[in-house]
């Protein structure tokens, strides 16, 4: 088994409901053990205008599947919850699932990169991963996620989201 990091984040729809679903198809998931997810984020969009709030958290988990397993895992996931791949980066989407670290392998592949490219500047990554793994080291940068997520840091772009209903 492998502990592994899961980015969820969505700003397209009911935004709580998708990552709510994605959590509880990870759960279901023959090979995933579970072991904790981090608060709810409320983040400022990254790419192209106009785009809405993301609400962006963290999972971490215990694995028995390959790396490339789970990344069609997730991809599986993303499009059960309506995601539509066009190849744009940043676009605004009804889920978004990002492998950010499997053990401490580093993996170059046609569409598999871990650690995830750029986790290390992403403050909507680094806080929720903080709450769970603030001393995980980075296995390319050498630094703990807490000294990744420090350098990164500004409260008004994310926020611990309060929840609410949407729809």
């Amino acid at each position: 088994m492998s502990r592994a990091f899961v980015s969820l984040g969505s700003n397209l729809g009911d935004r709580e409901a998708h990552l709510r679903r994605a959590l509880d198809a990870l759960r279901a998931t023959r090979g995933i053990q579970w072991l904790a997810v981090s608060r709810i984020y409320e983040t400022d969009p990254v790419g192209p205008s106009p785009q809405g709030l993301y609400l962006n958290a963290v999972a971490e988990i215990e694995t028995g599947l390959e790396p490339r397993d789970l990344l069609e895992r997730l991809f599986q996931i993303e499009a059960d919850e309506g995601r539509v791949r066009r190849g744009a980066r940043d676009e605004a989407r009804t889920l978004d699932l990002d492998l950010l670290l499997f053990a401490d392998r580093c993996i170059d592949e046609d569409e598999l990169i871990v650690p995830h490219p750029r986790m290390h500047e992403r403050g909507f990554v680094l806080e929720p991963l903080c709450e769970l793994a603030p001393k995980w080291v980075h296995p390319r940068a050498g630094k703990t996620v807490a000294e990744l997520a420090a350098r990164v840091r500004d409260p008004t772009a994310v926020r611990p989201w309060r929840g609410g209903s949407e729809g």
